[in-house]
């Protein structure tokens, strides 16, 4: 017997008190000392992946603010993240973004060696201190870890709440994805001119898809606009998580755009019916009805295409697009096979910049196949398939952070130009942006202690 097909959940309702969001908040040291101390240090960040520490003693460090975290791969299999810094002299303990060390990390300051476990194991001249020797006194100072969805995620707060209970809803969804065994297939990743939060606004809303991506004006239809999901607020799904997260659902815009004038059906949706058997020819003048026949045709040679998470998702996921915003700084778009990663770390010292991440993550069956026209299955810009793709590091102004993106980039930039006038008297808001400000509640509450 076949196992009933999932069906998509229902978040539950939340009241916004409404928020003025002053300019302030993107521009002042002040307001970013308050969020440091009371919302960033306190609350889960996503930080390195799983399976790029697959042997014991291999390691990340990313940055996050002011602070390095240290993430190593231990001799039982788990991950312990620590701060990146020696218990001597406050020297980092290493400066690369990842690599192995087997047997103990050694500070190039005084020669201190850490085991992997964050042990100090050895330092010189250990009978010269007079409070006695720092070896079995002294450790790394470890940060909460856990990991979910073949991500490392870290907390500076020693008596936070378990991931789970952070993530809430989001738990149970993203285990059904399997996404803990996809691979990433771009990672661009850029300091941006403008705080955190400008970057976790846009990707708050869907308002600005028409005008910013598609070259909308005022009188254009915004039902009909050409793009790969449906972005009009009447028909997406506008939910938000007890927790503080996001999610925004829109319907495979497949009605719009993927015709010739005749109505014939052009790529790239033509690939990706022939790939999943269906006949573009079928749906000559009916584009709108491609959806629902994906979605059944998925259903049905999904699992023999490899596509073995297609068994555990709703039919909605198979097709639409499932954007989340995780609060504080994470956004993912999670498509039928692809994730694409959206993330901004505030600057160790300046509320005016930000490190901003566009990655992408793909299935492994859509990794390996191609469609007729030589792009892959996957919405994805996928690599060769035999490993993740490096970080390509790059530099504002000079290169592109990627497709689409660069839109939005170049609207963060003369945005935070705009918010530091004396002219912006604070955000006025849609009902579709009661996300961005339900989000700057959140910060508030945080900063307050009601959180």
């Amino acid at each position: 017997m076949n196992a009933p097909i999932p069906t998509l959940d229902a978040w539950p309702e939340q009241t916004i008190r409404g928020h003025s969001i002053s300019g302030s908040r993107y521009t002042s040291r002040e307001f970013m000392e308050r969020e440091w101390d009371g919302m960033w240090t306190r609350v889960w960040l996503l930080l390195g992946r799983a399976a790029e520490l697959p042997e014991p003693g291999d390691w990340q460090m990313e940055p996050v603010g002011r602070e390095e975290i240290l993430m190593v791969r231990q001799q039982d299999g788990s991950i312990k993240a620590f701060y990146n810094v020696c218990q001597h002299r406050g020297n980092p303990l290493v400066d690369d973004s990842k690599g192995s060390n087997p047997r103990r990390f050694v500070c190039r300051y005084h020669s201190w060696a850490f085991l992997p476990d964050g042990a100090l194991q050895f330092a010189p001249d250990k009978e010269d201190f007079p409070q006695g020797n720092p070896c079995g006194k002294l450790r790394l100072a470890e940060v909460q870890c856990e990991t979910f969805a073949g991500f490392i995620w870290v907390n500076m707060d020693p008596e936070c709440a378990p991931l789970k209970d952070h993530l809430g809803p989001i738990w149970d969804e993203w285990q059904a994805r399997e996404v803990g065994t996809w691979q990433r297939t771009m990672a661009n990743t850029m300091w941006l001119p403008c705080n955190w939060k400008v970057v976790l606004d846009n990707f708050n809303e869907s308002y600005h898809v028409p005008t910013v991506h598609m070259g909308a004006t005022p009188t254009t239809d915004r039902t009909a606009i050409a793009g790969g999901i449906n972005t009009y607020f009447k028909e997406t799904q506008f939910d938000l998580a007890n927790e503080g997260h996001a999610r925004m659902i829109m319907k495979g815009g497949y009605g719009a755009g993927v015709t010739d004038a005749d109505g014939n059906i052009v790529e790239p949706l033509a690939s990706l019916l022939t790939y999943w058997e269906l006949d573009p020819a079928d749906f000559k003048g009916r584009p709108e009805d491609t959806r629902e026949a994906l979605q059944r045709a998925k259903r049905a040679l999904g699992p023999d295409k490899g596509y073995s998470h297609y068994a555990t998702v709703p039919d909605e996921q198979l097709t639409d697009a499932f954007h989340y915003t995780l609060f504080p700084n994470f956004a993912v778009s999670l498509w039928a096979d692809g994730f694409h990663f959206l993330r901004a770390r505030p600057h160790p010292t300046d509320p005016e910049q930000c490190l901003f991440d566009n990655w992408w993550y793909a299935s492994p069956a859509s990794v390996e196949a191609e469609l007729d026209d030589g792009t892959s299955a996957t919405e994805s810009l996928t690599a060769d398939g035999s490993d993740d793709v490096q970080v390509k590091w790059l530099t504002c102004g000079e290169d592109s952070i990627g497709p689409a993106i660069e839109d939005d980039v170049a609207v963060f930039i003369t945005q935070q130009r705009g918010v530091r006038s004396r002219g912006f008297t604070g955000a006025y808001l849609s009902g579709q942006e009661m996300r961005i400000s339900r989000y700057h509640e959140r910060i508030d509450d945080y900063i307050d202690g009601t959180l």
